[in-house]
């Protein structure tokens, strides 16, 4: 089978019949775009002195993250449907911040080669690194699926920009808080 590249990037947004609504998908590219954010600011500081506990760092930044963000967003929505939510409302939340906690698990397998011996800590953390800053810049494909346009220059330029100011914000927050 051949790649069809422009092909692969033009489909539509649609996979499944199950529809999701505008709001609901903001509410999860948010939520994408901080966990990556933040689990690329928890790797950044980790030293060769504390390869062991990189991953516990990484996989604590994403779990505290989500139940900051879900408690956060659940006190949000009852206050603007002014009413308790609902169990499938819950139910909702918890399934918008998934990609907090899913931010993660691509970094913690590649730490993992090195506490197994397979790269060098410095490497994994490498990597790493720049497979969070590619997850975030590859967002703006996403949202050019998402809206049913075509990928153009314009979308890589975009791509090029998230992963920029991506970046910086990572480069305030570790200069500020570690």
């Amino acid at each position: 089978m051949e790649w069809d590249l422009p092909k692969l990037f033009n489909r539509p947004a649609q996979l499944t019949d199950a529809s999701i609504d505008t709001e609901r998908v903001a509410r999860r590219i948010s939520a994408y775009i901080y966990g990556n954010i933040l689990v690329l600011a928890a790797l950044i500081p980790v030293t060769k002195a504390q390869e062991t506990v990189g991953i516990a760092i990484v996989v604590g930044a994403a779990l505290s993250t989500f139940l900051a963000h879900i408690f956060a967003e659940s006190v949000g929505q009852t206050l603007r449907l002014d009413r308790t939510l609902t169990r499938a409302e819950r139910s909702g939340e918890l399934r918008d911040g998934l990609p907090i906690l899913t931010s993660a698990v691509v970094p913690s397998v590649i730490l993992c080669t090195a506490l197994i011996g397979w790269l060098e800590p410095r490497t994994a953390q490498l990597i790493a690194e720049l497979v969070m800053i590619t997850r975030i810049a590859s967002i703006s494909y996403v949202i050019s699926r998402l809206r049913r346009e075509r990928v153009t220059s314009g979308t890589h330029w975009a791509a090029f920009g998230l992963a920029v100011i991506a970046t910086i914000i990572v480069v305030i927050k570790v200069f500020l808080t570690h």
